[in-house]
């Protein structure tokens, strides 16, 4: 055999291989991949993902903000107002009191589900689905931002967009300490009473919620720092507190600013005697996302206006 034929011969022959390595690894990376939810399920992902249906608006809002809004084919009807939505895709039904067979008849890749709607046995609410063989996914209602970094990571995971998912977080992160590094510079202290729904089941929170990391990020200074997580008070608190700042972000009542500073025994409250009372996003302020940088802009406008334009 002459060496030119030779030559030919192995040069096919390594064009073969490389074209079977290839092929081999394609296989691979679109196998089933076995893994566990943000809520420690076991849950084994489909080779592709191309319908998905969200039942809980964060985990619409991140899967939109890692660009897959074209493959979310229903959501919640508490998600209707989730920036890039698909205006025809809302449900008629809840989080909680979904219709399990509607979402069975559209056999989606996915189905996110909230915290809420835990339990992988017989008697979960997701049962019907996931005995239809749809793919199940239970995400926590997470409560610090370092927990938000890991919702946004785990979900660009399952969607095999790891690159697209760190980017979203460094734009969180930048935006976090752009802000944060104003603040560092702010020698004036301002109490503030974030108000998440009104009286009579009046809601606030104190520390290990994202909403107390953002304000203190801010300079601020949460009239319920001695206090743990989502709180249940009364009027006469917030009179004894006496705000310098009141920040709510309920969205149901036609004036909530109003309905605030008209409240019986207010105009003796610091914040209400100055006007300072605001109304923050309820979406970004209420939903752990990346999305929370916005309502910590608007508090820290809101509070400090003198430093943040």
């Amino acid at each position: 055999m002459s060496n030119k034929k030779s030559i030919t011969m192995f040069l096919s022959l390594l064009v073969m291989i490389v074209i079977l390595a290839a092929c081999n690894s394609s296989e691979a990376t679109h196998e089933p991949r076995a893994m566990y939810d943000r809520e420690g399920y076991a849950i084994t992902l489909p080779d592709e993902i191309n319908t998905i249906v969200v039942l809980g608006a964060s985990s619409a809002e991140i899967l939109i903000g890692l660009g897959f809004a074209d493959r979310i084919i229903l959501v919640d009807s508490f998600s209707f107002d989730v920036e890039g939505l698909p205006r025809d895709v809302v449900a008629d039904f809840g989080f909680m009191d979904f219709d399990a067979e509607y979402i069975v008849n559209m056999m989606p890749d996915l189905i996110f589900v909230t915290g809420m709607t835990r339990g992988g046995g017989a008697d979960s609410p997701m049962a019907p689905v996931s005995a239809a063989g749809i793919n199940v996914i239970h995400m926590p209602t997470s409560s610090s931002i370092a927990e938000i970094k890991e919702d946004i990571r785990f979900i660009a995971t399952v969607m095999e967009a790891t690159e697209a998912g760190e980017n979203l977080i460094s734009t969180m992160e930048a935006e976090i300490n752009q802000i944060a590094a104003i603040a560092a510079g702010i020698t004036t202290t301002r109490t503030v009473y974030f108000e998440i729904s009104p009286s009579p089941w009046t809601v606030s929170f104190g520390t290990g919620t994202f909403l107390h990391e953002m304000m203190e990020l801010i300079g601020a200074t949460n009239v319920f720092a001695d206090q743990e997580g989502w709180i249940s008070i009364s009027d006469e608190v917030i009179l004894e507190l006496n705000p310098d700042v009141i920040l709510t972000s309920t969205d149901f009542l036609p004036d909530p600013i109003s309905d605030i500073a008209e409240r019986p025994g207010f105009d003796v409250i610091t914040a209400v005697q100055n006007g300072d009372i605001f109304y923050i996003d309820t979406a970004s302020s209420n939903r752990p996302t990346h999305n929370i940088t916005r309502a910590m802009r608007e508090m820290a406008q809101a509070v400090f206006p003198e430093y943040f334009q």
